[in-house]
């Protein structure tokens, strides 16, 4: 859940300092890295759908 919070966190540009030098420190990376292209991708898609509905 951690890894969730970070990737959002950082999506949205407001990461602390304190946060994103824990992030770094850990010894592996690919769990944000997959965690930020499935929230990019549900992002893009759920805008999708947005604009679907609203221009009908």
């Amino acid at each position: 859940m951690a890894v969730v919070m970070s990737v959002l966190a950082s999506l949205f540009g407001v990461q602390s300092q304190k946060n994103y030098q824990r992030d770094f420190s850990q010894s592996s990376i690919l769990p944000y890295i997959i965690v930020g292209v499935v929230m990019v991708i549900l992002l893009v898609v759920m805008l999708f759908f947005l604009v679907r509905i609203i221009t009908g």
